[in-house]
């Protein structure tokens, strides 16, 4: 069985991000970058499940500039087979990403594309859904344990209400959340052994896919700052300040 698993390069989950002046975007100039968290769990399930012996190959593919090689380098050195870059300095939205992964998909045939639920820089949580329907297959979204089994998978995913359990046939697509396993260190000859794995350049040209955005961002601003708390001396004041200032009633 191959599986498939997309990786996003991202600002590190652990620096605090910051607006451009002119509000186009966040600064990422000299902002250390890393693979996004949600990725890097499904590159560990997809690890797992070729340690299992239920997968025999993994391909990791990521989409964008020349820099994401180190992105793929490092889900390598965590334990896929190869990786695809597929190369572009244009700004990709995730309906483009979603084309870009299905040309892939129908080149390569994967019975199982894992998928973060979402990256941490957009937030949009919508790749893995697009691609489902793009490529016509089975979807389990956050998922938080998954059992393969022969052409069937059975994934359990968390709702509003609790749990939900999903039984479905492969091919299918895949988006993993948090609670599915916990990424494993990455050592020193690992690396040195990614650095020799295949990793494959294409472009959104060679696979016959139009990348143009269909969205355009207005402006990125921060929050506003939090105000400093007051006292007040009773109840009626504090109801009032509820009412008429904060006006949450």
């Amino acid at each position: 069985m191959k599986a498939l698993v997309a990786v996003k390069r991202v600002v590190d989950k652990d620096i605090k991000v910051r607006v451009k002046s002119d509000q186009s975007g966040v600064d990422i100039a000299n902002v250390k970058m890393s693979m996004n968290p949600f990725d890097e769990i499904a590159v560990e399930e997809a690890v797992r499940l070729k340690e299992k012996g239920v997968v025999t190959e993994i391909i990791v593919v990521s989409c964008g500039p020349a820099q994401c090689q180190e992105t793929l380098r490092t889900a390598m050195a965590i334990g896929a087979d190869r990786g695809i870059l597929v190369e572009t300095g244009d700004e990709l939205q995730p309906l483009a990403v979603a084309k870009l992964l299905k040309a892939l998909v129908d080149k390569e045939q994967p019975q199982l594309i894992l998928l973060g639920k979402q990256a941490i820089d957009d937030d949009a949580n919508q790749t893995g859904q697009m691609l489902a329907a793009l490529a016509d297959l089975p979807q389990a979204t956050f998922i938080s344990k998954i059992e393969v089994d022969g052409g069937k998978a059975k994934a359990t995913r968390e709702i509003d209400g609790g749990l939900e359990t999903l039984s479905f046939a492969l091919p299918a697509v895949i988006t993993v959340d948090l609670r599915l396993n916990e990424p494993r260190y990455v050592t020193l000859p690992n690396i040195m052994k990614a650095k020799k794995k295949p990793l494959d350049p294409t472009t959104p040209a060679t696979l016959g896919v139009d990348i143009a955005p269909r969205l355009k961002t207005l402006k990125v601003c921060e929050p506003p700052k939090r105000g400093a708390g007051i006292k007040v001396p009773d109840v009626a004041t504090l109801v009032d300040k509820l009412k008429n200032t904060a006006k949450v009633i």
